[in-house]
């Protein structure tokens, strides 16, 4: 029998998160391209500045429903006709409006690359918002909220929002709207708001992926060149205010067996010096299996199947003034609740108190950095990554950079800016669960007024 030699590694090749070619277009559309060889579904992400404070006074969601009624139909295609086209070239189109930006997401092989662009050009500067499509969109849309309203993890969600933020802040309120809210919106409110926002004057759009063969510039030009429009009236955005004095929100489920925990504050967004030590210690704390949190409550206490804590960006501004979610969440069995937090409260003050070890530090570092060439293998993930830049205001090698200030960052760093995240005297918790069998024992424990709201 004859064998094959055993195959060899060959030598690292280095690697670096790609740094974007930028354009400026005509009508004022910022084009940042990145060529990938070999990725031949080419990722498009569209990032249009609309926060969701430029929404009208009591229409809260109309910016969501306007970003999913661009999918269906233009002036050219009706709903179902534009929905075949898509398929046609084996393109999928996405969108959702979050509190910086609204985005528009597109996936094409790369040979149906300017017939995607043509329909995704179409959806954003000759929608129909036809009146049966939208009125079927607000119904689906007032369906889904009591479906929310019953998910335990959304329902903490929405309770920490109102918790931390002013009641009169965007942030305070669902991003895609509340029933009342949502009730009040037609489709004029869509088209009216649609007319007054959306202008490629300060978009940007990324491409990524494979462009041999490809005159990228003639394509954009002959699809997103042909959308016009001057800039639109800037929103109003303030500085992002919360309330993080440490309490408890028990969200009443009577014979829930299990509690979901939400536990937060804000902190400083990607801008700030701080990020990369605050995401390696915050990483330390709660962001894998391996990590602190799941080691005592799920490894040595059995309380839960999984505690993650992690930083979210809520708004990035250049000017300083934006805020990330800092979060631990997670759910245990109802009759430990009391049990869990005590234990997840003492995690957090022998953090404060001995700090990180250099073991899991460098742990950290090689599941942030080492796979960050994983993370990153489709067209799909850089395009996101890049449009995430744009939105948060960033520059665009701030995700190259970002990885080489972890490997730099070191045990003493992420300690401070881990114990800086999650103080054990400023933290606003939601339970969401079994209010007369958790809430006495959240009241021995000490750590802020409890409260006892409905579902």
């Amino acid at each position: 029998m004859e064998l094959h030699p055993r195959p060899t590694g060959g030598e690292p090749v280095p690697w670096a998160f790609p740094a974007p070619e930028r354009t400026d277009l005509p009508n004022g559309l910022k084009l940042l391209r990145v060529n990938r060889p070999g990725q031949q579904v080419i990722a498009v992400e569209v990032c249009v500045p609309v926060p969701l404070t430029a929404e009208p006074e009591g229409l809260e969601g109309v910016a969501a429903l306007m970003v999913r009624a661009l999918s269906e139909g233009t002036e050219q295609h009706s709903a179902e006709e534009f929905a075949a086209e898509l398929e046609r070239c084996g393109a999928t189109l996405d969108a959702h409006a979050d509190h910086a930006a609204i985005r528009v997401s597109l996936e094409v092989p790369a040979s149906r690359l300017e017939r995607g662009m043509e329909l995704l050009a179409d959806a954003l500067r000759a929608p129909a918002f036809a009146d049966a499509e939208v009125e079927r969109l607000v119904r689906n849309r007032l369906d889904e909220i009591p479906h929310e309203l019953a998910n335990p993890a959304r329902r903490a969600a929405m309770a920490l929002s109102a918790e931390l933020f002013p009641a009169d802040s965007r942030m305070s309120r669902p991003r895609q709207g509340s029933e009342e809210s949502v009730a009040r919106i037609d489709p004029a409110a869509v088209r009216d708001f649609y007319a007054a926002q959306v202008r490629p004057t300060g978009s940007s759009v990324v491409i990524v992926g494979d462009f041999a063969g490809v005159d990228l510039d003639a394509v954009v030009e002959r699809t997103l060149g042909r959308w016009r429009g001057e800039a639109a009236a800037p929103a109003v955005v303030l500085p992002v205010t919360a309330d993080d004095t440490g309490r408890v929100v028990i969200v009443d489920r009577p014979g829930s067996v299990q509690t979901q925990v939400l536990i937060g504050r804000v902190g400083p967004d990607r801008h700030d010096m701080v990020w990369p030590a605050q995401l390696l210690g915050v990483y330390c704390l709660g962001g894998t299996l391996t990590s602190r949190l799941d080691r005592v409550l799920r490894e040595e206490k059995g309380y839960t199947y999984g505690m993650r804590a992690f930083a979210q960006v809520l708004r990035s501004s250049s000017a300083g003034d934006g805020a990330a979610m800092l979060a631990i969440s997670g759910s245990v069995a109802t009759d430990v609740t009391g049990p869990a937090m005590a234990d997840l409260w003492q995690v957090l003050r022998t953090l404060a108190e001995s700090g990180l070890t250099d073991d899991e530090r460098d742990v950290a570092v090689r599941n942030l950095v080492g796979v960050a060439p994983l993370r990153f293998e489709t067209a799909a993930s850089v395009a996101s990554t890049i449009a995430d830049q744009v939105d948060q205001q960033l520059p665009d090698d701030f995700q190259a950079k970002l990885y080489a200030r972890l490997a730099e960052t070191g045990t003493v760093e992420a300690t401070a800016a881990a114990v800086n995240a999650f103080p054990v005297d400023r933290l606003v918790t939601v339970l969401v669960g079994d209010a007369g069998q958790i809430a006495g024992p959240l009241k021995e424990l000490g750590i802020g007024e409890v409260t006892v709201v409905t579902a």
